[in-house]
């Protein structure tokens, strides 16, 4: 089969196109023909092993899964002995965590990770919802603990989890500000925010507002800053963020790690998001899919081939919602 893989960390010219063998399902295993599967930050996280301190856990030398890519949508084609909640034939989605090989036409997945898809999403759009979906509702729902009547602030309202988050956090009953730069006001307004704050025109950590919960997808204000925004008993939940800018010890690890310090101190929550794959999630997102919900917004796709161009595209900061590779 065709897959991207990458034998050192580098640039997107490190990512190739190669034939390698297709994998076999074992027994709690499920094999899928992958149609389509999305692009995160996680993966040029990966790819330039950036933060240099991420490589204690993703390999010291060189990742240590070669084939790229996490989210995807597909068919399965074959089934372990063990396996009991899908068939071949079935239309499904799912997370590889950091196992990775999505970017592939076919991917071997343990079967507690694959959902059935939304019946009313294309496959670029279900490949799109895994990740970001499930970062969404864990932030929302059980990190901020997200009620009706709550004013919600989400700081990277446009990105792929955020456009999945503004949608949430309105079917949890909240109020919701988005923030966005001026190009995506649109777009985030379009998707059900109440208020959007361009930043390039304002600074919502120091407008006056308060609200209940402020969802960091960005990483580009201080804790000082972002609990600012916050009410005086209300949640702050930081997930990760940052954009390639030439490499760094860090990254947004330095953020996470004075949050987890500062939390035990504070009033505020401040809570530092861990997310993790699976069915009981992927099931949530569906229903609010099939409810007309939440809608997936796919930015642009590619052709498997163009997966460089693709993550060089979604790493520069010049992406909005989700990149998707279609197979």
């Amino acid at each position: 089969m065709k897959a991207i893989v990458q034998d050192r960390y580098g640039p997107p010219e490190t990512l190739v196109l190669a034939d390698v063998e297709t994998p076999a399902p074992g027994p709690g295993d499920v094999l899928v023909r992958v149609e389509a599967a999305a692009l995160n930050a996680y993966d040029w996280h990966v790819m330039r092993g950036d933060p240099r301190l991420s490589r204690l856990a993703l390999g010291l030398a060189r990742p240590r899964a070669r084939i790229r890519g996490r989210d995807f949508a597909g068919r399965v084609e074959a089934v372990g002995a063990q396996v009991r909640q899908v068939r071949p034939g079935d239309a499904v989605l799912g997370d590889l965590g950091e196992a990775d090989g999505a970017f592939a036409e076919y991917v071997r997945v343990p079967e507690h990770l694959v959902a059935p898809r939304p019946a009313n999403l294309t496959a670029a759009q279900a490949a799109a919802l895994p990740l970001a979906g499930v970062t969404a509702l864990q932030g929302l729902r059980d990190a901020g603990q997200v009620r009706p009547g709550h004013h919600v602030l989400i700081n990277g309202a446009s990105g792929g989890v955020g456009t999945l988050a503004v949608q949430l956090a309105k079917a949890l009953g909240a109020t919701v500000t988005g923030v966005c730069r001026t190009r995506n006001v649109a777009l985030v307004r379009s998707l059900g925010a109440d208020h959007v704050v361009d930043y390039t025109r304002d600074d919502f950590t120091r407008d006056g507002r308060r609200h209940d919960v402020v969802f960091d997808l960005v990483g580009n204000r201080s804790l000082t800053a972002l609990r600012r925004a916050l009410t005086p008993a209300g949640t702050l939940v930081l997930s990760g963020g940052g954009v390639y800018r030439g490499g760094s010890l860090l990254g947004p690890i330095g953020l996470l790690a004075r949050g987890r310090l500062l939390a035990p101190f504070v009033r505020q929550r401040v809570v530092v998001l861990a997310t993790s794959p699976g069915r009981a999630h992927l099931d949530v997102l569906r229903e609010h899919a099939e409810a007309g919900r939440l809608t997936p917004v796919v930015d642009r796709t590619h052709p498997l081939h163009e997966v460089p161009e693709a993550i060089r595209y979604l790493e520069a900061e010049h992406a909005r919602a989700k990149v998707v590779i279609t197979i």
